[in-house]
């Protein structure tokens, strides 16, 4: 990694004086008894010592940064007697740039100072004696060099010391070879920490597949190979070189392997051949090396079995193979009129099992075939160079009918008029009905009873009323119809509930999905239709996740720019995706580092599982993976603020209320997204929040991040591992159960991170006392103009039981109010400072209901004085008013927490009580 010196014959053995200068050039004996050449110098018994030494001019040549390697000895200044003057142990480094040598009697006050050099040994006269040298090696650098050369020249102002070689030099990337690409001789950057771009040209007899480049670290390392080179066609890749293949060998493609021997029947006859000549009487298709030339004969015995509207096909392999292996089969369908004679090829919606080109197997099953329609299926027997020798008796045909079918399933079930003991249910008819529809059937059940006992009810029409039906109960309905050849099969469950008298109820529909699906959200208790959250750690096949939920990009829409970080598993990179007919977009770029195991693979690939499958304009959007090739790439969409603490850090005070407010709904958002799937992210923080151009902030950093369990209370324990203290819910940090409403605590703690602008939550306080001070009910105080209403909503997310806590729904809808009332937010809460925990907010507790005569003055007293600003724009001024105050009050009042509704209306209750007891005593209020 290092270069030649700018000048080679300079390596300190010319020099000369600056000024009048005590320096002797003379020859001492090294460690090894060899005789050496140095300049010394030792006046330390006369004071004020400025002795110098200059080189002459060194051509600096490409180097933009130098070397300089000092060898020397130097006297301990403790074993000299009777010193007299100031007797120094170091000495200083110097250097003038110059166009050309004409600077050589410049003045030592234009020289700049490089460093002062002091030796790790030191030696003493009885050292001299047993000829013991202690040889000091001492390295400093200079940049950045801008003229032609340069002197270098040594101070000595006092020291007893002798200066053995100076070796100056720069530093390089050596010439190298990587994936089939040259990188020439490259001087590193100016700066320690720069990287230099060089791009690489492809080794003889090779091309590009994508453009190579590589950067040129500072210490002289190659680093981050980019793109690279393929060999020509007739050329093989052999110890980084493109090796031309052998006679009889061949290669056809640069995405090739190595080159081939020529198949059988087929010769080459030079070296570097693309593809072998077929001998004669034999051809060759466009995909098979070469073959026998026959085509088979066609295949005999067709016979057909109808089922309804389906048809199971089977025959003989030919009588003639055509003296080739690679026989398969063709089915051709026509669809023809009562006469036989006019026929056209068969729709699109016609289904093949297992497929209806290059069958390998005798047999074929056709579905969704018309009821009451002739068919003409023709087989026919192809081999790699049919089309060489066509020949009409290749296939063989049958005609055939089909039957009358039973009808399609019924798709769609909705219901109307629903009351405390009826419905009516509504339907389209089948897409394909197979005949005239002669009745429907209904079967339904009560959800919790699951098909032991159901009722049926038959209708000709396309509705049914639903009658004697118990009140507030969920039922399970499924439709099927009926024609002449029978029953089609039962729809998919349709759920509706009765109510408890005209109130129209809210329709759940399950989806026709995969059972997978549908059973999933019947174990998680999860609403039917809504998308779950598949845990790819459940997988017997991690690999089987990345394809589900990852789309595979083809490296060529890929250009990595520029290196941004590195992350656990290796470089991150910035870059452009371009997809076939879509725009180019900027991307984040994580690739996998080389060497790695199958299981960091897997681990690396397993965010790429969880981010696929999401779709959400607060989630971090997954673009796509790379895992057929290297290196492994996960890429994402490109978030130019980074990560919202830093951001807001960058920004501190920049921003309106309404604007903080927007940042906090978009979280919240991405957040309800991922509740609604049963996902607990259990990691939330601003840190984990990246915001892109648009100030769009997106849930990201799903490390930590699990499926719910199947368990009653939704929680996930953790198997070990940190866990961020100050994020976290209690009954998280102390029994590791994170839940919902455990995401909701860290959304209340990322709220005050964003309306403080990324302070750290609890300031310098130890993790040991943050838990401490929670557990004691203390709670964060309100930021800085931090709005009330804000501060309150934080205080409710933080509420100790997780049940009183509000869902992600609750707080993007309270988020909507307060934007759509900006006056709302005018009110703040004071500012804060870093208080002692002991001067944190405390969490409101449990109190009776007072006998006041202020509204301010009795929430106070039940510990909910937070919410005196709802009251008072609400025209609640006083506890006369607060009387006959309902939950849909509460609910206006923007007072969502339903532990803080029971407690006021519990508190008005007990005012009522407290006012009729006065009155009976004729005590007035």
């Amino acid at each position: 990694a290092s270069g030649t010196p700018p000048n080679p014959q300079i390596f300190f053995c010319i020099a000369c004086i600056l000024k009048d200068f005590n320096l002797t050039l003379r020859s001492i004996m090294d460690e090894k008894n060899i005789p050496i050449r140095t300049y010394q110098v030792c006046n330390v018994m006369e004071p004020n010592q400025n002795n110098w030494l200059r080189t002459h001019w060194i051509r600096r040549g490409p180097a933009q940064r130098i070397y300089i390697e000092i060898k020397f000895t130097l006297r301990d200044c403790n074993s000299l007697p009777g010193v007299i003057g100031t007797c120094k142990e170091t000495f200083n480094l110097y250097y003038l740039e110059s166009d050309s040598d004409n600077e050589r009697y410049a003045h030592e006050s234009r020289f700049e100072k490089i460093d002062t050099v002091a030796a790790d040994e030191s030696f003493t006269q009885v050292d001299i004696g047993d000829r013991i040298m202690k040889l000091n090696t001492e390295v400093r650098d200079v940049g950045v060099l801008s003229r032609a050369g340069f002197y270098l020249a040594f101070q000595d102002v006092g020291a007893c010391i002798a200066l053995v070689s100076i070796h100056v030099f720069y530093k390089k990337c050596p010439l190298a070879v990587r994936n089939l690409a040259q990188f020439p001789d490259t001087v590193t950057g100016a700066d320690t920490s720069s990287l230099v771009e060089v791009r690489g040209s492809c080794v003889n007899h090779s091309e590009e597949q994508e453009v190579p480049k590589m950067y040129c670290g500072a210490d002289g390392e190659w680093l981050v190979p980019i793109g690279n080179c393929l060999c020509n066609p007739g050329y093989e890749e052999r110890n980084e070189q493109c090796q031309v293949c052998k006679v009889g060998y061949y290669r056809s493609l640069s995405s090739d392997g190595g080159c081939r021997k020529c198949p059988l029947h087929s010769y080459s006859t030079k070296e570097g051949a693309t593809s072998c000549d077929c001998d004669k009487g034999y051809y060759r298709s466009e995909t098979d090396p070469a073959t026998m030339p026959c085509p088979p004969s066609a295949p005999h015995n067709l016979i057909s079995n109808v089922n309804e509207t389906s048809v199971l096909l089977e025959w003989s392999p030919p009588i003639t193979s055509g003296g080739r292996q690679d026989l398969t089969y063709n089915v051709v369908c026509k669809q023809c009129v009562r006469d036989m004679q006019r026929c056209t090829p068969c729709g699109d919606d016609v289904r093949y099992s297992p497929q209806r080109l290059s069958l390998r197997s005798t047999r074929v099953s056709v579905y969704q075939l018309q009821a009451h329609t002739n068919y003409t299926f023709q087989i026919w027997a192809v081999n790699g160079v049919s089309k060489h020798s066509p020949s009409l008796e290749q296939a063989t045909s049958i005609t055939l009918t089909t039957n009358q079918a039973a009808p399609s399933t019924v798709m769609m079930v909705q219901s109307k008029d629903i009351t405390r003991h009826t419905l009516s249910l509504f339907w389209d008819e089948p897409e394909k009905p197979n005949g005239v529809i002669l009745e429907y059937e209904v079967k339904y059940y009560e959800k919790d009873q699951n098909e032991r006992s159901y009722r049926i009810v038959k209708t000709t029409s396309r509705s049914a009323d639903i009658k004697d039906l118990t009140p507030l109960t969920s039922y399970v309905f499924h439709v099927r119809a009926r024609t002449a050849a029978g029953y089609g099969e039962f729809s998919a469950p349709f759920e509706f509930s009765t109510n408890t008298g005209g109130c129209r109820v809210h329709m759940c529909l399950f989806e026709r999905s995969k059972y997978s699906q549908t059973k999933q959200a019947e174990e998680k208790n999860l609403q039917p239709g809504v998308r779950i959250y598949v845990d790819p750690y459940t997988y017997e096949d991690p690999n089987q996740a990345i394809r589900e939920f990852a789309k595979e990009i083809n490296t060529s829409c890929i250009k990595i720019e520029k290196v941004i970080g590195i992350g656990e598993f290796g470089e991150v990179c910035s870059g452009r995706l371009k997809l076939p007919g879509k725009r180019e977009i900027c991307v984040a770029i994580k690739t996998l580092k080389a060497g790695f195991t199958e299981q960091q693979r897997l681990d690396f690939l397993s965010e790429a599982s969880v981010i696929g499958q999401f779709d959400h304009p607060n989630i971090i959007h997954l673009e796509g993976v790379v895992t057929k090739c290297k290196p492994v790439m996960i890429i994402t969409e490109y978030m130019e603020n980074g990560s919202l603490d830093m951001f807001l850090r960058k920004n501190d005070g920049r921003f309106t209320v309404i604007q903080l407010v927007g940042i906090l709904r978009g979280i919240a958002s991405g957040m309800k997204y991922l509740s609604d799937m049963g996902y607990v992210h259990r990691d939330l923080a601003a840190r984990n929040i990246l915001v892109n151009s648009n100030l769009v902030c997106k849930v990201s950093d799903f490390g930590m991040s699990r499926v719910l369990e199947d368990e009653p209370e939704g929680a996930y324990t953790t198997r070990g591992g940190k866990i961020p203290i100050r994020w976290t819910a209690p009954e998280a940090i102390t029994y590791r159960k994170f839940t919902l409403a455990s995401d909701v605590w860290s959304y209340g703690i990322a709220m005050w991170e964003v309306m403080s602008y990324g302070e750290r939550p609890y300031w310098d306080m130890s993790n040991q006392d943050v838990i401490k001070a929670i557990e004691e009910g203390y709670r964060l105080p309100p930021p800085m103009e931090c709005p009330l209403a804000l501060h309150q909503l934080m205080l409710e997310c933080w509420m100790r039981e997780r049940a009183d806590r509000p869902k992600f729904s609750q707080i993007v809808n309270m988020l909507d109010k307060l934007i759509r009332n900006p006056a709302t937010l005018k009110r703040t809460a004071g500012d804060a400072s870093r208080p002692h925990p002991s001067t944190l907010h405390h969490a409101p507790s449990e109190g009776s209901a007072p006998s006041l005569g202020s509204v301010d003055e009795w929430l106070k007293t039940i510990g909910l004085e937070q919410y005196r600003e709802n009251f008072s724009t609400a025209g609640f001024c006083s506890l006369e008013s607060v009387l006959p105050m309902s939950h849909e009050d509460l609910g206006k009042m923007a007072i969502s927490c339903s532990a803080h509704q029971r407690k006021i209306l519990s508190s008005v209750q007990e005012l009522l009580s407290g006012m009729h007891h006065r009155q009976d005593t004729k005590v007035p209020v």
